[in-house]
């Protein structure tokens, strides 16, 4: 694979899935027309080639390292509600005729036989689909060599423990990949090339027998070199600061009260509570708390939540889906009324309703689904010392870690991995244990201050649904809620 950032995304997609195994573009074309048969409403053929390298540090060590070439494609043609899939991690000619047949085969024993809304490749849209890049075409794996990625992460290890005695462990991580895709529908050929890195740091504080961690780090869609000094000291100093915060937090008071979220990670919450249900493919099965709710209020006056794969270099971010439709700018929530859902091309048309660019897919081994790309609430117009002062007695959660969310009733429970005890406005002590349980939809119409500080995540997040995960980001300002449940340790 090639590292320029001028490289032509379609030359490498050429040299890296069609011309090795003695391809064409005029045979894939043939090979789609192929899946243009009566009862088959659309059909894609997703390639796929991906360079994946890591490096983990602990105690000074580097402990683990692992590089992976995995390639392969997918073809698909749905018929109804009805999708006939068929993937091998064999490219070549004869496999991808033997899953033209097989999926062909596939769907037609489906019920559901219909008039298909199928384009004739042969007499339209044959040109190459020509895209304006939100992120730059070069392999992050290769900006650094291996002896530059063990420095970094020694270097990690130095800092944070030269950052304060107490600091007693450092454990770090970066990884980067590097995925060509070429994707075959009845619109046109679309190639993409994508970079992912991450840069992972978890510091452990010890004092008295007590240990406390913080993690921190950051990523997106750009090289492993484009880490500088001053933002790895960042993310050690953020680390090590939760870690000594935490050192020295007390056991979480339990009840109902008002709870304030600080800005960026917290919206983690929104992501889970909210975005899931927000899905396509769950109200069209009404399985959503928020199933036919288009047009209502679904939250708080001042509450306009979106999803946005148009930002350049963010982790969730896309130039098109893996249906190869062009990502967008949703609005899901605008003044707390519900607009729309997230939708890929299957459910959209069920639903009738337009495509969000929102089809997306773990790897060619896998089926699109609607899933969210980087999702959060838009700023208000107060300030985040403002929302702050107006808590009374409550939780001030800073970050989280793990949770869970129900979407058929919205309900969630979230542990805070930085939390704080305030009375009147101010900052008493940081809390252990502090979990936040309720429902999503309850909980937007409970939002009573929304801060000007709007922030993303650092670009580590990664989302999980029906055994596929993809990278996403997530966000929100400083949000005042009143009267959530919080479970706590404190006697």
């Amino acid at each position: 694979m090639l590292d320029t950032v001028e490289a032509d995304p379609f030359n490498i997609a050429k040299e890296n899935l069609i011309e090795p195994y003695e391809l064409s573009e005029p045979m894939l074309f043939s090979l789609h027309d192929k899946l243009g048969v009566k009862g088959v409403d659309f059909a894609d053929i997703y390639l796929q080639s991906t360079i994946s390298e890591s490096w983990s540090l602990e105690e000074g060590i580097v402990k683990g390292g692992a590089f992976s070439i995995d390639q392969g494609f997918g073809v698909r043609a749905v018929s109804g509600e009805k999708t006939s899939f068929a993937f091998s991690d064999t490219i070549s000619k004869k496999t991808l005729e033997e899953a033209v047949v097989n999926t062909l085969a596939i769907s037609r024993t489906s019920n559901d036989v219909r008039k298909g809304g199928y384009v004739n490749r042969k007499t339209k849209h044959t040109k190459l689909i020509q895209i304006e890049s939100l992120y730059n075409y070069g392999n992050p794996v290769h900006t650094m060599s291996s002896s530059e990625k063990v420095e970094l992460l020694q270097n990690i290890e130095t800092l944070a423990k030269k950052r304060d005695a107490r600091i007693s462990q450092v454990m770090a991580s970066i990884s980067g990949s590097f995925s060509v895709v070429l994707i075959m529908t009845d619109k046109g050929l679309l190639a993409d090339l994508r970079p992912l890195v991450r840069l992972s740091v978890t510091a452990v504080a010890e004092k008295k027998g007590r240990k406390e961690f913080g993690v921190s780090g950051g990523g997106g869609r750009y090289s492993m070199n484009n880490f500088s000094e001053s933002s790895i000291e960042g993310y050690v100093n953020e680390a090590t600061r939760q870690a000594l915060i935490n050192l020295e937090s007390r056991p979480a008071p339990a009840g109902v009260m008002s709870v304030v979220l600080g800005p960026g990670w917290p919206g983690i919450l929104l992501h889970e509570a909210v975005g899931h249900g927000l899905e396509g493919d769950f109200n069209r099965k009404k399985s959503s708390v928020f199933s036919e709710r288009v047009g209502q209020r679904v939250a708080a006056p001042g509450v306009t939540v979106v999803d946005n794969g148009t930002i350049s270099d963010r982790r969730g971010s896309l130039n098109f889906d893996d249906e190869g439709n062009p990502t967008q700018n949703n609005t899901l929530i605008e003044d707390g009324i519900l607009k729309g859902y997230m939708q890929d091309r299957l459910n959209s048309r069920l639903m009738k309703k337009s495509v969000t660019g929102n089809g997306r897919r773990e790897s060619f081994a896998h089926l699109p689904m609607p899933r969210m790309t980087n999702t959060y609430m838009l700023p208000g117009e107060h300030e985040p010392g403002e929302v702050l002062e107006n808590l009374g007695r409550g939780i001030y959660a800073v970050n989280f870690g793990g949770g869970q969310v129900d979407i058929t009733n919205g309900k969630f429970v979230f542990s805070a991995s930085e939390a704080y005890w305030v009375e009147n406005g101010k900052i008493k002590y940081p809390v252990k244990g502090a979990t936040l349980i309720g429902n999503g939809p309850d909980a937007l119409t409970r939002i009573r201050m929304i801060g000007s500080d709007l922030k993303l995540d650092s670009g580590v997040g990664t989302c999980g649904k029906e055994g596929q995960r993809v990278p996403v980001g997530v966000g929100q300002p400083t949000i005042f809620i009143e009267g959530l449940t919080i479970g706590g340790t404190a006697e």
